[in-house]
């Protein structure tokens, strides 16, 4: 058993033998300096995995003389046997009997099988893994890092997994992430704990539990470091075809292992700062005073009014199965709901109906677009905010929005440095400076009229330099377009109002030019749009009229149709792609990084 003081006095002797255990790790091989030693990972062939090797061994030893003897006197029978021409039938059963005797002695003598492997090589994993696996007390690594109490000497008890292990002769050294922060903890094992030889199955990739007392770190980057008093190996990954090897993998190839992908630093990053964006929108909303409504994921109606919806259905897959109506369409009236069904591309309209009788709702769920689109900017399924406002104009949904977006980046900022200076560091080293300058800035605003005489003659200067140069009133603005007004002309993030009536939907209000409605983006630097917005359109004729105008029938849209009918009052709100803003907060650059598990074209893996 170890002592706090007896724990102390070793992490003292370890940390004087650091600059000789440093010293000779750099003697080995022209690969290159390795820290403190031999490390164990990747490039090393795992130990063969057998618990009932040691156990084999020593019935081997045991058995083996008995075996021999009885070997050698069924040998000498059957030779008896033989000589004395004993019948043929009982001279088999005496070469059966010394067959089966050998067979065992091979046996007990064979070296260990290994056990089965699940995955690759991987060893199946037997429930043994002792106390400390579901002991209570564990305390994550952020909480150690990040605590403002002197925690020296102090025991504690941290589970995680291995991401390196540097053996040396006399201890050895662990890292363990638990995923609280994208950098672990270093544990120090020395070879004299009774459970060092759980240490020496580690490989990274294990998960582990660890209890020892808190000491200085002698590293650089961290202020504490765990001297191990039990190490337990909870489960084993000495498989070598572990995909996350020690090195660094593209986006592309983590991709394809979208299940492994979190244990990476990038994407363990992006799934810290999309939970602290979650955790903010709803602050951020709960403080304004919204409710949080969950708007229902299947509908039959199409808010975009665009045509790019998935079907929901139970209808038999056997085409020539399907019922039809007698103008040769599908026959609904025997499916799940008696009417064509889809998955909703937004919660707006839901939003509307209790927006008209709450004051301010807010909601937060997944929507779903089926636009065969391969590009970095789309995804088939995706999570969109969308707040609708009471008594409330453009300019309403503009001061909310940007009161939002200035909310979630500076609780970003303010919770999870260490993934932002990440981000900064490996991705965009701008990033932190861009961020802080949306805090801090007032948002720009220009209207969609100036935004195309804006354009028109910057593009005029160099037709060559642009994809699409040709920008009249009337065109629907690309993303190079976008980032243009947002980061080259006015510096900030833009807000670009009254909109052409052509490409916009069907419920945003019109202006009274009767050219334009009252809809606004939010066009961010380094991603062009980020929020798009609207005030609705509250009058019943003017909204009767747009519903012929797309296409679209007022017998679908009866109940939105009844808010208008029963005190209706102005009122207006926006749509926020969640997805878009973690790429734009963590300098992502594919949109299928931004969430765990992507959907795309062709694609609905895991």
């Amino acid at each position: 058993a170890f002592s706090p003081a007896s724990m102390l006095a070793s992490s003292r002797a370890l940390a004087a033998a650091r600059p000789l255990a440093l010293a000779a790790s750099r003697l080995g091989s022209g690969t290159g300096p390795i820290l403190y030693g031999r490390r164990r990972g990747f490039n090393v062939m795992p130990r063969p995995w057998s618990r009932n090797s040691g156990a084999r061994a020593l019935c081997a030893a045991v058995a083996g003389s008995d075996l021999e003897a009885k070997i050698k006197e069924q040998g000498d029978k059957v030779r008896d046997l033989k000589a004395g021409k004993a019948p043929k039938q009982e001279i088999t059963a005496a070469v059966q009997v010394l067959l089966e005797l050998k067979a065992e002695a091979e046996k007990a003598t064979a070296p260990p099988q290994l056990e089965e492997r699940a995955i690759a090589d991987a060893p199946v994993r037997v429930s043994d893994f002792g106390p400390l696996a579901l002991a209570e007390g564990r305390v994550k690594v952020h909480e150690i890092m990040g605590s403002s109490e002197d925690l020296l000497g102090k025991e504690v008890l941290v589970k995680g997994w291995c991401r390196t292990v540097r053996d040396q002769k006399a201890f050895s050294f662990i890292e363990l992430n638990d995923g609280s922060l994208p950098s672990g903890i270093q544990i120090v094992a020395l070879n004299s704990l009774a459970t060092y030889g759980e240490v020496q199955k580690l490989s990274t990739g294990a998960a582990l539990a660890v209890k020892g007392i808190v000491v200085e770190s002698q590293g650089k980057g961290q202020k504490y470091e765990i001297l191990a008093s039990q190490v337990q190996l909870v489960g084993d990954c000495s498989g070598k075809d572990y995909p996350l090897q020690k090195k660094k993998h593209s986006l592309e190839f983590l991709r394809s292992i979208a299940h492994l992908r979190p244990r990476s630093n990038t994407f363990g990053s992006i799934a810290r700062v999309r939970s602290a964006l979650a955790q903010a929108t709803h602050a951020f909303f709960e403080k304004q005073g919204f409710l949080y409504l969950q708007a229902p994921i299947i509908t039959a109606s199409d808010c975009e009014g665009a045509g790019e919806m998935f079907r929901v259905t139970t209808l038999p897959t056997d085409v020539n199965a399907l019922k039809k109506t007698k103008t040769g369409q599908m026959d609904f009236s025997d499916d799940f709901f008696g009417k064509p069904a889809f998955l909703t591309v937004s919660g707006q309209l839901s939003g509307e109906a209790y927006a008209c009788a709450l004051g301010d709702i807010y909601t937060f769920g997944p929507t779903f677009r089926a636009e065969n689109s391969q590009t970095t900017r789309h995804l088939a399924e995706f999570w969109m905010i969308e707040p609708e406002m009471a008594f409330a104009d453009l300019a309403a949904v503009q001061a909310n929005a940007e009161a939002y977006v200035k909310y979630v980046v500076n609780h970003v900022l303010q919770s999870c440095p260490q993934d932002m200076q990440f981000f900064n560091d490996m991705y965009d080293k701008t990033l932190l400076e861009r961020l802080k300058a949306l805090v801090d800035t007032p948002f720009a605003r220009v209207t969609y009229h100036d935004a195309i005489l804006l354009l028109q003659t910057e593009i005029s200067k160099d037709r060559s330099k642009w994809q699409f140069p040709d920008v009249v009133f009337g065109t629907d603005l690309s993303t190079e377009h976008e980032r243009w007004l947002a980061e080259t002309k006015f510096s900030a993030p833009t807000f670009v109002y009254n909109y052409p009536r052509g490409i916009k939907s069907f419920y945003m209000r019109d202006n009274d030019d009767g050219k334009t409605v009252a809809a606004t983006d939010l066009l961010v630097p380094g991603i062009g749009e980020l929020v798009g917005g609207s005030q609705r359109e509250e009058r019943m004729d003017v909204l009767c009229s747009k519903l012929k105008e797309f296409g679209l029938s007022e017998e679908d849209y009866w109940w939105y149709l009844d808010l208008r009918r029963y005190g209706s009052t102005p009122h207006a709100g926006y749509g926020l792609g969640f997805e878009r803003l973690v790429c734009y907060v963590t300098a992502t650059e594919n949109i299928r990084d931004a969430i765990a598990f992507p959907r795309y074209p062709g694609s609905a893996e895991f």
